[in-house]
């Protein structure tokens, strides 16, 4: 088939190129000049391991195209809408600006029988706008515009895999049943022919169902995240340890183990604005009572950050004035250079702030760091960040972090104390080391 993916960020570039791995004859479109020709010369403007090999792979068979040119994509016969949605400034809502724009451009290139198939993460009631908005630029009725909502549920560093071979599908319709929305849905089966016929589940929903499947599923995650981060505070106050208590209560197969690492809490791109962008739209449909213990898990969160550099400034003997820290993470989680609200960056930021002299590493988003977040100092080795440090913070459980030698680190700075706002390193060994460990919601020694 031939398809077109609108916007080349993030979802778009890893859409493009795992379409065209799929078989499929695939156009790629943004306004970014530049983000287009470095993709068409082989370079992501990001870092999600194995897409740039992807990307050059499927560029050398011909299938894969980007350009600036909206009207290149009129031969499609799916168009994917993968444009960003971020969190309005200055408000909780969902900033659409993107998504609109790019219904508007398409609708004069959309051929009758095109289907047009929403990614992006928007607020409920966002698929039926745009359908009229696409019919508008068009000129033609609403009835005849075909727009399925297929919510995707990226994991960065999983983001292939979750693309090429995803645990679900779900296809948000018109209306489900009809021989109109029928033939929508086989139409996409088409494309994600290969996953399917592996026994990828797929559901059909109506249009809000689907709409809300992302911003739910995300709100759930924030909410197990926040919840043991809650009993992390509670492991400190009572002298507990949250590792054992996570351990503990994983294994009732009602709850699991998954996403019940204590830490310096989430970030990134998605689960912070979405859960904010959720309440804000509950609010608009009459419904913020319901999502009202969003807000707490959003502070409880917050306060994660907090108290790291709590912990920091008791390292540095109650202040930070002409004090060191070193800090190893920049990027929100590892195997991604994103540090879309980076809890790693916020702490760095707020102790800077607070007077002392921070260095901060990372193996992948330096790049990123130096240009968007500019506060701290940003050096290119661990041995640079933990240069003379009092303290030194683990806020992204990187490998390489994982794999240190605490011995051999121990002269390196001024004090050797550790502070891991991950709950990943091994405190015997760092312990046994040399090194005073602290940790999130573990007890001292």
């Amino acid at each position: 088939m031939t398809i077109s993916v609108i916007g080349t960020g993030y979802l778009g570039a890893v859409h493009a190129v795992c379409m065209a791995d799929l078989g499929h004859t695939v156009i790629a479109v943004d306004v970014d000049e530049a983000k287009i020709e470095a993709l068409s010369a082989g370079r992501t403007p990001l870092y999600e391991p194995g897409l740039d090999e992807m990307l050059q792979e499927q560029l050398a068979t011909g299938r894969l195209t980007f350009t600036t040119d909206l009207a290149a994509v009129e031969p499609a016969d799916v168009h994917f809408i993968c444009v960003g949605t971020p969190q309005a400034s200055g408000e909780n809502r969902a900033d659409l600006t993107y998504v609109y724009a790019a219904a508007d451009a398409l609708g004069p290139h959309l051929r009758p029988e095109s289907l047009v198939v929403g990614k992006s993460t928007v607020p409920v009631a966002t698929a039926e706008r745009l359908r009229r908005r696409i019919a508008k630029a068009g000129g033609r009725k609403k009835s005849e515009v075909r727009l399925v909502w297929n919510p995707e549920f990226l994991r960065e560093g999983f983001a292939i895999e979750d693309t090429v071979a995803p645990d679900r599908f779900v296809y948000g319709v018109a209306e489900p049943g009809s021989p109109e929305s029928d033939a929508d849905v086989a139409l996409l089966d088409r494309v994600y022919a290969r996953p399917l016929s592996t026994g990828t589940p797929r559901l059909v929903t109506d249009y809000p169902t689907a709409e809300l499947v992302k911003v739910a599923a995300n709100a759930f995650l924030a909410t197990k995240i926040s919840f043991i981060n809650a009993m992390s505070e509670v492991c400190e106050a009572a002298g507990g340890d949250v590792l054992a208590l996570a351990e503990a209560i994983g294994h009732d197969d009602r709850i699991g183990h998954k996403f019940l690492g204590a830490g310096v809490g989430f970030g990134g791109g998605c689960l912070p604005k979405d859960i904010r962008a959720f309440m804000a739209r509950a609010g608009e449909l009459g419904a913020d009572q319901a999502l009202t213990f969003l807000r707490e898990v959003d502070a409880i969160n917050l306060r994660r950050r907090a108290r790291m550099v709590d912990l920091a400034r008791e390292a540095c003997g109650g202040t930070f004035k002409g004090r060191r820290v070193g800090v190893l993470g920049a990027a929100f989680k590892p195997n991604s250079d994103d540090i879309r609200d980076s809890p790693a960056l916020d702490v760095a930021e707020m102790i800077k702030a607070a007077g002392a002299q921070v260095r901060v590493h990372d193996p992948r988003a330096l790049h990123v760091a130096r240009v968007q977040r500019p506060g701290p100092e940003y050096v290119d080795t661990i041995a640079e960040a933990l240069e003379g440090a009092h303290v030194v913070l683990h806020l992204t459980e990187w490998q390489d972090y994982r794999d240190l030698d605490p011995a051999s680190l121990a002269s390196t700075v001024e004090a050797p104390v550790i502070i891991d706002g991950r709950n990943k390193l091994d405190p015997a060994r760092w312990r046994a080391a040399g090194w005073t460990y602290r940790a999130l919601g573990r007890p001292q020694v």
